[in-house]
């Protein structure tokens, strides 16, 4: 695997990723500002967070593997299209400068910087009981929480 050399505190707040899960004929991406990389069970992860109303969900939730993938400063109004624009309801990649791409059992772009592919390990609902108060009144009062999805990193393209 290649090196990957990042700031893990700003990696995914500032820079932003897209999370991508599918086949190159039938995929979904979509923005994600939470997430982190690290270890677990003795192997590299990265981890998302994705509400169920979100329709790249249930393509989470159908497929083994996913991507997670990184992008220079030039591409951060693409980047805010996907994350604001719901692939239910439009092609919303063909709103940006994004080409998608094959990768080993997912989808990234040609555009990424770097990109990490994830085999699906685990996968939790969070719970509001175990979170403050003002984190449930500001992002969950009216939608279900986010469910966290940790991916083995087994590749870097």
């Amino acid at each position: 695997m290649k090196d990957f050399n990042v700031n893990a505190f700003n990696l995914y707040d500032k820079q932003w990723a897209l999370v991508t899960a599918g086949s190159i004929d039938d995929y979904n991406t979509m923005t994600i500002s939470w997430g982190g990389v690290g270890t677990i069970w003795n192997k590299p992860v990265a981890t998302v967070y994705v509400k169920p109303i979100r329709h790249t969900y249930n393509y989470l939730e159908n497929s083994e593997y996913f991507t997670v993938s990184f992008y220079s400063d030039e591409y951060k109004k693409d980047l805010g299209i996907l994350g604001s624009k719901s692939g239910r309801d439009t092609d919303k990649v063909a709103l940006t400068k994004l080409t998608a791409k094959e990768v080993e059992n997912s989808v990234t772009f040609e555009q990424a910087e770097i990109t990490l592919l994830c085999r699906k390990i685990y996968w939790q609902d969070l719970v509001t009981e175990n979170m403050p108060q003002d984190v449930i009144d500001k992002y969950y009062v009216t939608e279900e929480p986010h469910r966290m999805y940790i991916g083995e990193v087994v590749g870097i393209v």
